[in-house]
């Protein structure tokens, strides 16, 4: 039976939040100010589904996508620009007042520039063994094929076909696949996962769509099937040769707004160092002004951040280190010798290398997140530990999804 609810926000996962009873429901595809009828469906991971709006926003507009409510790839492709720009700032906002942290928050710095230049397309065997090809359903396991994608930069343009064609190929291994695409000034790179060992026959199969779609890489879990040329990109003026599957930043745009704030912080050390530091993005553009000690537990992306550093002339020195700075964070007194220090951990934040930062003497700290609630928590241990928190930019790269970058500058 249909139950009538009044929105009264937006959740930070995208969700109309109604409030009944002091408790909170969610409702996927709902504005603030909106009446709906809803009802409750099994396997909807406790959110309601609309069956009509009854009394709808004058801020809803039509989504970009016809996917859209259907993919989990978005969350709020309905809402103004403004409204949606607002919501994404409040973020962070409200993970900063969560912990008692008060700061003032710039405005949301829009960096969805071109597109997002890589993404994890899905392959599985849906309903009657059809195999699919896109991203994963919202809140459910099966995948959403799709022929395009309108948050996919223009360097992506025929990913989504290769990856068809690849599925295809492989069908006879009848595993899920995952498959890992990148636009580097190269060309495609592709990096393939889940297909488990394949025959000499399916590899030639592969080899040869890479030439036909002109790969610039084809890989299978990170072993070369195919190379045609070096992927690479510019980071400052430097030239990375990208390892398979590489963590990039989602936008070409995200990655330089990111770097000109980290920049703009840094702008007076003469000696960095470059936690979490992946091939490079911040180290290779702050390494043309400093010194730069560059860590990270990924081998093969230090090892293309060191390469890289090593053939671009009028660096100042780059040193790298691999260490797992989740579970053995740079201590205190290690932390002496640098003037500022760069942190950029995953989503689950770096607690305990926070509170090790919050025990030095470093008169700087950049703090880079992609996630308001850890970096909320992460920079509570700086400010009890005697740093101030100066700014917090937020960052929009991942358009119309919940996911929101922030770049903060900490004083000793």
């Amino acid at each position: 039976m249909a139950e009538r609810l009044f929105i009264d926000h937006l959740g930070h996962l995208g969700d109309g939040v109604a409030v009944t009873s002091g408790a909170a429901v969610y409702v996927p595809g709902a504005l603030p100010g909106e009446t709906v009828d809803v009802e409750d469906v099994v396997g909807n991971a406790g959110r309601l589904r609309i069956v009509q709006i009854v009394s709808a926003s004058p801020k809803r507009i039509s989504p970009v996508c016809p996917h859209f409510g259907v993919c989990g790839g978005c969350a709020v492709q309905h809402w103004d620009a403004e409204c949606y720009r607002m919501w994404k700032r409040d973020l962070v906002v409200e993970a900063l007042d969560r912990v008692g942290l008060h700061c003032p928050v710039a405005d949301l710095v829009d960096a969805h520039g071109a597109g997002r230049r890589r993404a994890v397309l899905h392959a599985r065997r849906g309903t009657h063994e059809v195999l699919e090809v896109g991203f994963s359903a919202a809140r459910a396991h099966r995948v959403v094929a799709i022929d395009r994608c309108p948050v996919l930069a223009k360097s992506l343009d025929g990913a989504i076909k290769v990856a068809w064609e690849i599925a295809e190929a492989l069908g006879p291994s009848a595993k899920p696949l995952d498959l890992h695409v990148t636009a580097t000034d190269a060309g495609l790179d592709l990096d393939v996962r889940g297909s488990g060992s394949l025959s000499t026959a399916l590899v030639s199969s592969l080899a040869r769509i890479a030439d036909k779609r002109d790969l610039a890489r084809l890989t299978r879990h990170g072993e070369v099937v195919a190379l045609r040329r070096a992927p690479c990109l510019r980071m400052g003026n430097a030239n990375v040769q990208l390892p398979p599957a590489s963590f990039l930043q989602a936008t070409a745009e995200g990655e330089a707004a990111l770097a000109r704030l980290v920049l703009a912080y840094c702008a007076s050390a003469n000696h960095a160092a470059d936690l979490f530091a992946g091939v490079g993005p911040f180290a290779l553009r702050l390494a043309e002004r400093m010194r730069i000690q560059a860590v990270d537990q990924d081998e093969q992306a230090l090892a293309a951040l060191d390469r890289a550093a090593s053939t671009t002339s009028g660096l100042k020195p780059v040193t790298v280190e691999r260490r797992d700075l989740l579970r053995r964070p740079l201590t205190g007194p290690e932390l002496k010798p640098y003037d500022v220090v760069v942190f950029d951990p995953p989503r689950q934040g770096a607690e305990s290398q926070s509170r090790e930062l919050a025990t030095s003497g470093v008169p700087r700290i950049v703090a880079v997140s992609c996630n308001p609630v850890t970096f909320a928590r992460d920079a509570s241990a700086l400010v009890n530990g005697g740093y101030r928190l100066i700014d917090v930019t937020p960052v929009d790269q991942f358009r119309y999804a919940a996911h929101v970058e922030i770049v903060a500058l900490f004083e000793k």
